[in-house]
């Protein structure tokens, strides 16, 4: 029996790297979590990682697997047609006539076996988050009392009083709405656990901005490039959650996830023909669930 014990921030990424370890989908394998981990100190200091073991199954390896071997005895059958010799033709024509039986028999499961093999091959049209076009502001330029100056001098400020020595540059959108690309964390304590902190920083950023203001005017963070990364993350996540759906036929649910992170989930399988998505539960336990068309 194979196992592998991966070691990351999250239980999601611990699995991930033993997945790639292992060269298996989640399918494969039974998952154990040997260490749950600990954020530390208000989630920045002391934390330690989570740790996972991955077991890989013996017995679901693959759900073809079946119906090609009950091809094998189909056409072992056909052997001992030919070895009676001894008897005289006429009676060998006779015994034959049990065999348009077996042909019937042979033809039912091909095209079940067909099927199932097309299911199983067909991959789904993953597609990642379109984003918008973002102008960056050079600092020179950046306004005290604009939005993007606003966000600029209270992330500078917050992350003063967090010991964190960071570089900040702001953008803005064709809609008015704040981009702010913070550099220097390489710790990833802006990070937090699966984003967690640096989600936070983002909402109390959000209500600097919008203090005041009769419009409202969307903030968004990111930290040595974490939202692509596990955008990219979550897409993958989408596609192996998705083929295991339309393999095994049964409905696939997620970890919880935050608006924004379900939102990835259902725009990458919108155009996948093969299965649907939606989300079930209540926050912060709401989740998203892969159901396979029939």
């Amino acid at each position: 029996m194979k196992q592998y014990e991966a070691s990351a921030k999250t239980v999601e990424e611990a699995i991930e790297l033993g997945l790639q370890e292992l060269g298996v989908s989640i399918g494969d394998v039974d998952v154990q979590v040997v260490e749950e981990g600990s954020k530390g100190l208000f989630g920045l200091f002391g934390s330690r990682p989570v740790k996972v073991r991955l077991t890989v199954k013996d017995s679901e390896e693959d759900p073809l697997a079946d119906l090609l071997e009950d091809k094998k005895p189909a056409k072992a059958k056909k052997e001992p047609e030919k070895k009676p010799e001894k008897k005289p033709a006429e009676k060998k024509v006779e015994e034959k006539k049990p065999a348009p039986e077996k042909k019937k028999a042979e033809k039912k499961p091909e095209p079940a076996a067909e099927k199932k093999a097309e299911t199983k091959i067909e991959k789904p049209e993953i597609r990642p988050m379109e984003k918008p076009e973002v102008t960056m502001i050079p600092a020179e330029e950046l306004a005290a009392d604009s939005p993007a100056g606003i966000a600029h001098a209270f992330l500078m400020e917050m992350t003063r009083l967090m010991g964190v020595d960071v570089t900040i540059d702001m953008g803005t959108d064709a809609d008015g709405n704040v981009y702010g690309y913070i550099n220097g964390d390489t710790l990833g304590i802006l990070i937090g656990r699966r984003g967690e902190t640096l989600d936070a920083v983002q909402y109390l950023t959000s209500l600097k901005v919008n203090r005041g203001r009769e419009g409202y005017i969307r903030v968004t963070l990111d930290t040595e490039n974490y939202r692509a990364k596990r955008e990219d993350t979550l897409i993958r996540l989408a596609n192996r959650m998705a083929n295991r759906a339309l393999r095994t036929g049964r409905k696939v649910s997620l970890e919880p996830m935050n608006p924004y992170e379900r939102r990835i989930i259902h725009y990458a399988l919108q155009q996948t023909s093969g299965v649907t998505t939606h989300s079930e539960g209540e926050e912060p336990n709401r989740h998203v669930v892969i159901t396979n068309k029939k």
